[in-house]
């Protein structure tokens, strides 16, 4: 017999790993904000601005950030939290620092809900690997001085001895992360590999963000560079090698570039564009 109520089928719940970039709201991907003003609940990291949580105005928000030296969430509870809530019909966004699968345990946990049969999409955010040294005007690469780069964790310690070490001096751009604390490690570990003690280095803190800081200096005063007190909680990359002399160079460019007058009317256009563009014109 029928009973005239109809059952209501639950939508399936789905969980969107979210790279949340270098910190700068502006930087977030079109498709991360989209996710976020889909999500229900969002499972943001300690290093997030608040700033793009105003992109899931309808969504409950958890910290479940990790950071050196303070409490945190075990990775299996934020597991349990995302595959609880998907399977309860939830649009879920895990919002992490940089890129989910740059040292951010994207993989675990995108596995992790692949064995619960969570439907997982990633999406990818800008690594400060990248975008911390290209803030103050450092190229990863440059033609006729790096050809290469590496990414390494400074933690755990003898993995970074290990990989570091097998690097021939000189021969990619060093990029650091988790590795302000371990300055005097990366200093040694690269000068008892024959890197030269007069390579350039760079500490860059809080990058794309209010409170960002940089100095430039040498793999010999790498590990006695002084930190401002009131900039030690901010997260840094550490860039070791010969393009962090371009630094200054491209800040000044990049800074003539801001600041010039544009009185040509066609972004800069030279003048010989500009009277063809008259001619045409009648």
């Amino acid at each position: 017999m029928r009973t005239g109520v109809r059952s209501i089928a639950r939508r399936p719940g789905k969980v969107s790993l979210v790279g949340a970039g270098p910190g700068d709201p502006d930087l977030l991907t079109l498709r991360a904000c989209r996710a976020l003003a889909e999500a229900d609940l969002v499972l943001y990291d300690a290093l997030v601005d608040a700033r793009m949580l105003e992109h899931a105005p309808r969504a409950a928000k958890f910290s479940v950030g990790k950071r050196a030296g303070a409490a945190s969430v075990a990775q299996e509870t934020i597991h349990t939290l995302m595959i609880r809530a998907a399977r309860a019909g939830k649009r879920v966004v895990r919002l992490k620092a940089g890129d989910p699968f740059v040292l951010g345990r994207g993989g675990e946990e995108a596995l992790a809900l692949g064995e619960a049969g969570i439907e997982v999409e990633v999406v990818p955010g800008l690594s400060s690997s990248i975008v911390g040294p290209q803030a103050v005007g450092i190229p990863v690469t440059h033609r006729g001085v790096s050809s290469a780069f590496v990414v390494v964790s400074a933690v755990p310690e003898a993995r970074f001895v290990t990989l570091v070490s097998a690097l021939p001096p000189g021969s990619a751009t060093v990029v650091v992360l988790m590795g302000l604390g371990a300055r005097e490690l990366v200093q040694a570990t690269l000068g008892g590999a024959g890197w030269s003690p007069s390579t350039p280095a760079a500490v860059v803190l809080g990058a794309h963000g209010p409170r960002q800081w940089s100095r430039s200096t040498t793999l010999e005063e790498l590990a006695s560079l002084p930190i401002p007190d009131e900039r030690a909680d901010l997260p840094g990359v550490l860039v070791i090698g010969e393009v962090v002399n371009l630094g200054e160079a491209i800040r000044a460019a990049t800074t003539r570039a801001a600041t010039r007058p544009d009185d040509t009317g066609s972004l800069g256009q030279s003048e010989s564009l500009r009277q063809e563009e008259r001619r045409v014109s009648g």
